[in-house]
């Protein structure tokens, strides 16, 4: 479990690299605007709360690579600890998504079901 756990929140943590990607790189784009539902204008106005999002989707999916790398490493303790902080904290914010915005439910969930399985099988393959 210990293992799909891990496999699980790497996958949040790749998502969460593309969501930085689009958000701080290439906000203003076509196929960005496109994604998340933008006019162009609407786009520039929002350009730097995007950016600044955007790094708080690449720090979290950096907890969660630093805390696997640590894993790897045989630091299980602290590695746990940072993976289900940035899994965590995805899921959370996940949750502030469709709590706030229902119309969002696609986008909500697809941010939050991943690391919520990598959390829960992470736990149970720390306890086990």
């Amino acid at each position: 479990m210990l293992i799909l756990g891990l496999v699980l929140t790497a996958v949040a943590a790749a998502l969460h690299i593309f969501i930085f990607t689009m958000e701080s790189l290439t906000w203003t784009s076509p196929r960005t605007r496109a994604t998340f539902g933008t006019t162009a204008e609407q786009a520039e106005a929002t350009r730097e709360l995007a950016y600044n999002q955007g790094f708080y989707n690449l720090f979290l999916a950096v907890l969660v690579v630093l805390g696997t790398v640590l894993i790897a490493l045989g630091q299980q303790g602290v590695g746990a600890a940072l993976v289900l902080a940035g899994a965590g904290s995805m899921v959370a914010a996940g949750l502030v998504l469709l709590l706030s915005a229902p119309a969002k439910a696609r986008a909500a969930l697809i941010q939050l079901v991943p690391p919520a399985l990598g959390v829960i099988a992470l736990v149970v393959g720390l306890l086990v």
